[in-house]
């Protein structure tokens, strides 16, 4: 009985060994950060984007009261071009109430987001182009100082508009070259893990002696035998002439 219980425990402790042994961790290559994770946003930027929202408010604040203190309909023009400024002027204040403050509110929870940025500034040219037509039929047909009120505040949207280009265009260049950095950090985490998971490199080794190889022996040139019947026959001596023979001297010629 109480070899049975001994048994047992032994078992027991063999399989929490084994069971510690499989959900030990795995040492693995070190691994490229997540693509969606956000780097933390340095101080000067934050500084940055809140100065310009705030410019942005107040000049908000501003046109929405100079917008309401217009007397459109005591202007010296046709009706029709007062019903067309009117829908303007209307466009205009809920762009300012509504629109324009809730691309504000996600810009300050994400200020180095781009497409919102650019989602800002896009708004704020479109605000831009209406806004000027109404500063300028009010210079045509409104009082004088209903038209200096809104030429201040279109000069203030400017302004606005302009510095969100400048800064979308530093955060394109930035992250540009952070998207290049990780690039290369990930090209290089993957070249060591490949390195790493690599199976080893066999070498093999011949040490087995490659017998020499036999040296041929040059026979010695044999000269061919010469056939006489080949051989040149001297060429005969030239005969000479009788008629040029040397004439007898005792009969000089005549």
């Amino acid at each position: 009985m109480k070899l049975g219980f001994a048994f047992k425990c032994v078992c027991f402790a063999l399989l929490l060994a084994c069971f510690a042994a499989a959900q030990a961790p795995v040492a693995e290559a070190p691994q490229a950060p997540p693509v969606g994770s956000a780097a933390p946003v340095p101080y000067s930027s934050i500084s940055e984007l809140n100065l310009m929202l705030s410019q942005l408010e107040q000049m908000s604040q501003a046109t929405q009261l100079d917008l309401a203190k217009l007397r459109i309909e005591k202007w010296k023009t046709d009706g029709n071009t007062k019903r067309a400024t009117q829908e303007d002027v209307a466009s205009l204040e809920r762009n300012l109430q509504n629109a324009l403050p809730e691309i504000v509110s996600r810009l300050r929870n994400s200020p180095e987001n781009i497409a919102t940025t650019f989602e800002l500034y896009r708004n704020l040219d479109a605000l831009y182009g209406v806004f000027g037509s109404v500063v300028e039929s009010a210079g045509a047909f409104g009082s004088r100082d209903e038209f200096q009120s809104l030429q201040n505040d279109l000069s203030a949207l400017e302004r606005s508009r302009r510095s969100f280009a400048d800064r979308m265009d530093a955060l394109a260049n930035g992250k540009e070259a952070e998207l290049t950095r990780l690039r290369t950090e990930v090209q290089t985490l993957q070249t060591a893990r490949q390195a790493a998971t690599a199976p080893p490199k066999k070498t093999i080794v011949d040490d087995t002696e490659t017998p020499p190889k036999p040296v041929k022996k040059k026979s010695p040139k044999t000269t061919k035998p010469v056939n006489p019947t080949t051989q040149q026959k001297p060429s005969p001596a030239p005969q000479s002439n009788p008629q040029t023979q040397t004439q007898n001297p005792q009969n000089p010629p005549q």
